[in-house]
This record gives C-alpha cells, sequence and structure tokens, in this order.
C-alpha cells in the first residue's frame, strides 16, 4: 500500500545579528527540537535557521528568507537599507520593521501615544547644545532659531525632570535633573545630541518592563539602579490584576500601532496610575544574564511567533495605519477606560490573538515540554556556562554559573507545576 505524503513547504528564518550568541543559539537549538509543523490544511512546515552576513546586495536579488529577526540594522546603516529591499520588494516578515523602528521612534512613539491619551510625563524637546557640523546652520540659526530660555523651559516641565536623548537607548545621556546647576551641566554635556526634558514621575510605586514579543507580553519587576544582572525581580504578584492588565494593554497597543513585534515597555506605577515612559526598543534586552528566570518565556514566545507567522502565512504589515487608532484617541465622549479597551481590540486584531492561541494549542501542543526537557537539559547549561565565561570576570565565573543555574532551576520547577 502506498503511503501519501504530506505537501511540504521549507522556510528559512534569518537571524541578523550584533556581539549575541547565547540566545541565537538557544533559538536555533529549540527551532530544531520542534521540528515539522502541520498546518490546518495539512501541509507540514519544515524550518532553518541562518545567521545572516553583510555583503554588498543586488536590489533585484531575491532573498532566500521567510521571516528575519533584526537584531542589528537600529544602528547598523546597510542592513538596514537591505531590510527596506527585502520588505519592499520580496514580502520577507520582519521583526520589526525598519521603517517605523529606527532609533528616532523614541520621539514619535511620544507623540502618538500623547494623541491617544496615554499618560506619558510632561515632555518638551529643546534644540541643540552645540552647532552642528553643516554649511548652513549658521545662517539658519541666525535667521530662525529664536532664542529660548532653558530655565523656564525646566520650570515650566517642573523639578526634578529627566533630560535625555530623543533617540536615546541603553540609558546614554540620561541626566536627572534636580535643580538649575544640574539642568545646565546635562544641557552644556548633551554637546550635539538632541534631547528632551521629561517630568519626573516622583514616588512612583513600580518600575515594571514589559517584553512583547508578538501576541504574548511579559511584564517583569525592574530596578534600572541594579547591574544587568540583578534588574529583574523573580516576582508573580507586584501589580493588581486591574494595573496589570493596564501595563499589558499598553504594551500591545504601542507595538500594534507601530508593527513592533519584539520590543519591550517602561512603566512607572505610582498608585492606580500607570506613565509609559519608554517604549521603542529597537533590541529588546533578551540576555540570558540579565532575564535569567524570564529567559526560556521568551525564546518560548519567539519560537512560536516565528513558526506562527510563517506557517499561516501571515501577512508582513510594516507601514504605520494611524487613521483608525486615532479615530478612537480624538474622541470627547469615551472615557480613559473606554479607549483603553478600543485601543486593546485593534491590538488583539493586529496581532491575530485568537488565531495564534489556537495555532500554539493545536499545532504546538509538544512546544511547552520539549522547551522544559531542553532547559533541564546539558545542551543548555553549556550554553549558560559559556555566556557566564565571556560577560564576567574570571573570579566570578563560578558565582554567576551558580547563580543562574538555580533561577534556571526555579523556572524549571514552576514549568513542571504549571504542566502538571
Amino acid at each position: 500500500m502506498t503511503e501519501t505524503r504530506r505537501p511540504e513547504a521549507q522556510h528559512l528564518i534569518g537571524l541578523l545579528l550584533g556581539t549575541e550568541d547565547d540566545w541565537p543559539t538557544v533559538f536555533e537549538h529549540l527551532l530544531h527540537r520542534v521540528g515539522p509543523v502541520v498546518d490546518g490544511s495539512g501541509v507540514e512546515h519544515r524550518y532553518d535557521v541562518e545567521r545572516i552576513t553583510i555583503e554588498p546586495f543586488d536590489l533585484r536579488a531575491r532573498p532566500s528568507y521567510d521571516l528575519v529577526i533584526d537584531r542589528l540594522a537600529y544602528w547598523y546603516h546597510h542592513p538596514r537599507e537591505w531590510l527596506k529591499k527585502v520588505a519592499l520588494m520580496d514580502d520577507v516578515y520582519l521583526l520589526n520593521s525598519p521603517f517605523t523602528f529606527q532609533a528616532m521612534e523614541k520621539h514619535a512613539a511620544y507623540c502618538a501615544m500623547i494623541r491617544l491619551g496615554l499618560k506619558v510625563p510632561n515632555t518638551v524637546l529643546v534644540p541643540y547644545k552645540n552647532p552642528l557640523d553643516h554649511a548652513k546652520y549658521a545662517y539658519t540659526a541666525e535667521r530662525y532659531n529664536r532664542p529660548f530660555d532653558l530655565d523656564s523651559v525646566a520650570d515650566e516641565v517642573g523639578y526634578p525632570l529627566f533630560m535625555k536623548p530623543y533617540d536615546g537607548g541603553a540609558w546614554r545621556g540620561v541626566s536627572r535633573v534636580r535643580n538649575v546647576d544640574e539642568l545646565h551641566r546635562a544641557y552644556d554635556e548633551s554637546g550635539e545630541m538632541l534631547m528632551h526634558l521629561q517630568a519626573s514621575v516622583e514616588g512612583y510605586d513600580v518600575f515594571a518592563r514589559s517584553l512583547s514579543i508578538g501576541a504574548e507580553t511579559m511584564v517583569m519587576k525592574f530596578d534600572p539602579d541594579q547591574p544587568m544582572h540583578g534588574r529583574y525581580s523573580v516576582d508573580h504578584d507586584f501589580l493588581s490584576p486591574a494595573v496589570g492588565t493596564e501595563v499589558v494593554t499598553i504594551g500591545q497597543v504601542v507595538n500594534a500601532f507601530f508593527r513592533w513585534e519584539f520590543n519591550s515597555c517602561e512603566t512607572l506605577v505610582r498608585g492606580d496610575e500607570v506613565h509609559p515612559i519608554d517604549y521603542a526598543n529597537a533590541c529588546p534586552d533578551v540576555a540570558i544574564t540579565s532575564l535569567h528566570y524570564y529567559f526560556p518565556w521568551a525564546m518560548k514566545a519567539l519560537v512560536k511567533w516565528s513558526l506562527f507567522c510563517t506557517a499561516t502565512g501571515r501577512t508582513p504589515t510594516p507601514f504605520v495605519d494611524p487613521a483608525p487608532w486615532f479615530a478612537v484617541g480624538d474622541r470627547e465622549d469615551m472615557t480613559y477606560a473606554e479607549k483603553l479597551a478600543g485601543y486593546r481590540g485593534l491590538a488583539d486584531t493586529y496581532f491575530d490573538t485568537e488565531r495564534y492561541a489556537d495555532f500554539c494549542a493545536s499545532r504546538l501542543a509538544d512546544l511547552d515540554e520539549i522547551a522544559l526537557a531542553y532547559f533541564e537539559g546539558s545542551d543548555f547549561d553549556r550554553v549558560l556556562v559559556e555566556t557566564v565565561s565571556s560577560t564576567f570576570p574570571p573570579h566570578e565565573h563560578e558565582q554567576f554559573v551558580a547563580h543562574f543555574r538555580g533561577l534556571l532551576a526555579a523556572w524549571c520547577r514552576d514549568e513542571r507545576d504549571r504542566l502538571g
């Protein structure tokens, strides 16, 4: 009797990387362990992963990738232009869109979310401290740049405040300003960086960082004053259910609006008020040595979203369509809660949240067990040890290997309990 073979589809996922090696290795391991994925029509989807190299590219050349996870183009312009080419000409699915997710988008993100009514602290953009190195600058500045009183601007924002680059990243150039002397010192040091002055949310109760990958979001308690390995606390009940839902919603709304599918969002919670302060992160933190306990969740989510997008033929939509969002945001007859609910509906539609949940339940039902076995096994432990060895000085290796092994073991115990 002749066995009927399923139709097959081969997919190649590209990783556009900078200095990272930990999570890409884990992503590759997990994807290969999952094996083929059969969709609802019976097609068997097979996967491979490739780390993308930087080379000259012909604008008419057809890429071999179905999906690319970008961790490089936010600062490296050559691959950024390649991403634009494969999005416009070849319909390659990108995490994230190079058209909206460039470093300058911290400013655009503030503008859009303020119009949507999110509780962004009062923010003012001030001109450069030092003149630009441009032949036309002196004439333009003399004729059109109006003198301004920095002290008055700061007084209107209110002390304490933060001065930070409009296109920031990794806390570059961020200063907490408490008085006039600190204001001028920070502004003098800003040089040719274009700076925001933003009111400080004083007396906040919780600093939360939300990591979103596709339709999933994990909210973590965060302390920016700690070293990287100590910034995320393992705490599952630090927000009330209502506030937790709002924090997740804000992250999903920001991402759906800008077509960002691999992003983090920082919010300050004071009482029941949620203030988003930073939500444009072109290269969100997914290192083992910082996420630790939450790292397996991130890797599972990244694998699931990559498989979902490719196996279901999800259509890439790299360009922003603000009209549906502003149609809700501009209404004066809706409360803030009603607008959030409207935005969440738009976000769920963009992320195909229901279809994604069904895909994971029906097509990736064994992924949780596969991932648990991997994170309990020797292959992952080797990655962990190698990562610690390349991150910390030799005299701290033993200490931090034990530290991270303990945190990952705690996740494995909790996951085994969850799976029953």
